[in-house]
This record gives C-alpha cells, sequence and structure tokens, in this order.
C-alpha cells in the first residue's frame, strides 16, 4: 500500500433508493471543481460529525430532504486533482420530503438494472460506488 502524501478529505455520500429501486444522482453546479459532472449526493464531513449526521447536513443542504436512517455500502479512496477523498458511501431508503436541487443542480432518478446511467459524464469516483451498489442489491 503506498502512502498518501497529500490531506485526506473525508466524505459521505448517500445513495437515496426509492420505492420504485431507483437511485438518485445529481449534477455539480458551477464554481465546483467537475462542474457539469454527475454525482452521488453527499459532501465533506465537518470536524467532529458522524458519518450519518454529515450526511443529514449535506442532504438537507442540497437536496432538501431529512434522512431517517443508512446502511453503509462501502468506503473508497480516490486521487482527483484537486483533492484525495475517502468516501463513506452509505445506501438510503427512508426519508421525508421529495428530492430537488436546492443548489439549482439537475437531477436524476436512475434505474439500478442499467448497465450505466442514462446521464454523463459521471464523477470518476462515483463509477466504483455505483458497482458496489449493484453487487449488494444482486
Amino acid at each position: 500500500m503506498t502512502e498518501i502524501q497529500r490531506p485526506i478529505t473525508v466524505v459521505a455520500a448517500g445513495i437515496l433508493i426509492d420505492e420504485e429501486g431507483r437511485y438518485l444522482l445529481g449534477q455539480r453546479p458551477e464554481g465546483k471543481p467537475y462542474a457539469g459532472y454527475w454525482e452521488v449526493p453527499g459532501g465533506k464531513v465537518e470536524k467532529g460529525e458522524t458519518v450519518f449526521q454529515a450526511l443529514q447536513r449535506e442532504l438537507q443542504e442540497e437536496l432538501g430532504i431529512d434522512i431517517h436512517a443508512s446502511e453503509e455500502l462501502t468506503v473508497l479512496e480516490h486521487d482527483y486533482p484537486h483533492a484525495y477523498v475517502r468516501l463513506y458511501v452509505s445506501i438510503i431508503r427512508s426519508w421525508s420530503g421529495i428530492p430537488k436541487g436546492c443548489e439549482g443542480q439537475a437531477l436524476s432518478w436512475e434505474s439500478i438494472a442499467a448497465e450505466s446511467p442514462s446521464v454523463e459524464p459521471l464523477l470518476p469516483a462515483a463509477w466504483p460506488m455505483l458497482e458496489c451498489l449493484r453487487r449488494a442489491l444482486a
């Protein structure tokens, strides 16, 4: 295992799954790295927060929903040019409210059965998340 020389940014990512078995992707807004790319919603875990608390805060800010529970799916690491991230990925099946793009971002509900999402480009770290999701739900 190689030693990481860069700071690690800890991120909580939440894969929302609706009653129809679809998952939600959001498009990164202008002004952020990889603007226009599609991603699993979530964001940085702040100092003193648990992963679940970060998911609650981030999904309230991004989607205007209140999540009730999450299931840990996997932990992944990805080396982006702008940041080295450790992603704590969770499945979310229970929330209050209707997801909307609170930051002006487009949203897309995608079929888990499809080989790839109907939207592109996908953020590089999102691919292994979706592969883990398919394996977990197979």
